[in-house]
């Protein structure tokens, strides 16, 4: 079991490495389209900002909600290593295809639908309390309808900035304008790495930490845990295992400082043109709403919210200026990402439990 235990950590930053260099995309795809810094500048600077969200997370919002809740989606009943292990590799099996296809997926969706797919295919599919008891729905619901909700959020915030910016800068300079917009994407792009590190780190904790709360619980039969109740056993997981949370958001810097390209085209370029002003829209309004996801504890996909801001920004120049073709082939691949996911983690548990 402690072998176990081990792999599973180890996967899980490895995951976390794979979310950075996927969802790296979100952070720099405006500032590297507009120029404004290198590829090689721009994920040197969002990196450092991911890491810089551990110390926020820490001190100011002073509780990891966002990883609390994915440790809890799927009953403890229905947790063991097993399923945790098969959930894991369905995860980065689906990330990096999506990766390498150039799709902006969510990692976030596609961990909570490994989580449950596995779940699932160890109580068994056709039995009742796969669909029933399983998932904890007052935590996936919430994530379900964010699917829907932060990109239309991102987009009505995004759009209302766009306006306020340009009524407030109609009778400037053009040049001069340009040139700011372009200072002021640099704070931009922090405040959204911020969120995305914030946000996308606490994935893989939860899931760390869903997996040291069982072997406490149920291998070492530690009072300290026992005792605890469900809403607390998190908590102090995150204390005692001090090191899970701080390398969690050092594996996701280090992601995202080995880039994404593929999606950063899709994203700086193919949704919608972009020019510093409405990068500095789009970041500003994705940092909001990731804000105010963790805030609620609700994990959310940073790439459903830039990709829903980017169309804001567009949509306030017309309708057409968004391509819609692009713009649904992602639609597709938010919706499919969690059920895809789910698939691949009940096939994978079954082949893990033939070695049982």
């Amino acid at each position: 079991m402690l072998i176990l235990l081990i792999t599973i950590v180890v996967l899980a930053f490895i995951f976390d490495v794979i979310n950075g260099f996927h969802d790296a995309a979100n952070s720099i795809a405006t500032i590297v389209s507009t120029k404004v810094l290198t590829p090689f500048q721009a994920v040197l600077w969002a990196a450092f900002f991911n890491f810089v969200a551990y110390f926020i997370a820490v001190y100011i919002m002073g509780e990891f909600k966002i990883g609390n809740t994915i440790a809890k989606s799927v009953h403890e009943d229905y947790i063991n290593l097993y399923v945790i292990f098969s959930g894991l590799v369905a995860a980065i099996i689906w990330n990096l295809f999506t990766w390498w296809s150039g799709i902006p997926s969510s990692s976030s969706h596609t961990l909570i639908g490994g989580f449950i797919g596995a779940a699932m295919a160890h109580v068994g599919v056709f039995n009742k309390e796969a669909w029933t008891d399983v998932a904890n729905y007052s935590a996936v619901i919430p994530i379900i309808l964010f699917i829907f909700i932060a990109p239309i959020l991102g987009m009505i915030i995004s759009s209302i900035i766009t306006l306020i910016i340009l009524n407030i800068c109609k009778k400037s300079n053009p040049f001069k304008t340009e040139h700011w917009f372009k200072r002021l994407q640099l704070l931009s792009s922090a405040l959204f790495s911020v969120g995305h590190g914030s946000n996308d780190a606490q994935k893989v904790m939860g899931i760390i930490g869903a997996a040291f709360i069982f072997y406490e619980v149920n291998v070492l039969h530690a009072p300290e845990y026992v005792d605890l109740s469900v809403a607390d056993r998190f908590k102090h997981f995150t204390l005692d295992y001090w090191w899970v949370p701080i390398s969690s958001f050092i594996a996701i810097g280090l992601g995202t400082m080995s880039g994404g390209w593929k999606i950063v085209k899709t994203m700086g370029s193919r949704i919608t043109k972009v020019t510093p002003l409405e990068g500095v829209a789009a970041e500003t309004s994705g940092a909001i709403t990731l804000f105010l996801s963790d805030h609620l504890g609700i994990p959310v996909s940073t790439t459903h919210t830039i990709s829903g801001s980017i169309i804001g920004v567009g949509l306030v120049k017309r309708v057409s200026a968004v391509r819609w073709g692009i713009t649904i082939q992602l639609l597709w691949a938010w919706i499919l990402t969690i059920p895809v996911s789910a698939l691949l983690a009940m096939g994978i548990y079954h082949i893990v439990s033939l070695f049982l």
